[in-house]
C-alpha cells in the first residue's frame, strides 16, 4: 500500500511539475493568435533562401507552442526533431535578448542560422538589428544565453 501511495503521488508532483514547465514555455515564447513564428513554417528556414508561411492544414502542437507548416513533408520533419527547429529565445529578437533581455517583436524573415538553431531579428522602420547582431555575434550570444534562462523563470 506505501509503495502504490508513493507512486500516485510521485505521478501526481510529476504531472505538476510538468504541466508548471508548459506554461513557463507558453508564457516565453513569441507567438501572434497562439500561433508561432508569425504562420512561417520553421522547416523552411532550413531549405531555402527564404521562410516561407504555413498553413492551418499543416498544424501541429508542440508542448503547447503551435506551428503551421507549407506541406506534410515539413510537418513530419518538425516532429522528428521538434527542438532542432524552434527559434531560439522563443522566436524573440536575438539582438534584444543578448543586449538587455528584454523581448522584442521580429520580422520573421530577418534571420540568421548559427550552430543549426534559427535566430530571429527586429527589422523595422530602418531598424535592421541582425546587423547590429552581426557586428558582435560572440558577446551578444553569450549574453543572450544568460539572460534567456534568466527571463524564462
Amino acid at each position: 500500500m506505501k509503495t502504490y501511495l508513493i507512486i500516485v503521488l510521485l505521478g501526481i508532483f510529476w504531472n505538476a511539475h510538468s504541466q508548471g514547465e508548459k506554461a513557463i514555455r507558453i508564457r516565453n515564447f513569441n507567438t501572434e493568435n497562439g500561433i508561432a513564428l508569425r504562420d512561417f513554417d520553421p522547416v523552411s528556414y532550413f531549405k531555402g533562401s527564404r521562410p516561407v508561411k504555413g498553413t492551418q492544414k499543416f498544424k501541429y502542437d508542440y508542448e503547447g507552442i503551435t506551428y503551421y507548416f507549407a506541406n506534410n513533408e515539413n510537418l513530419e520533419e518538425f516532429k522528428k526533431s521538434p527542438a532542432k527547429y524552434e527559434p531560439a529565445y522563443g522566436g524573440w529578437c536575438a539582438y534584444h535578448i543578448g543586449l538587455d533581455g528584454t523581448r522584442v517583436k521580429v520580422d520573421p524573415t530577418t534571420f540568421k542560422i548559427i550552430d543549426g538553431k534559427v535566430y530571429l531579428f527586429h527589422n523595422f522602420n530602418g531598424k535592421n538589428m541582425l546587423m547590429a547582431w552581426n557586428k558582435n555575434e560572440k558577446k551578444l550570444k553569450e549574453a543572450a544565453e544568460e539572460n534567456w534562462i534568466k527571463k524564462m523563470h
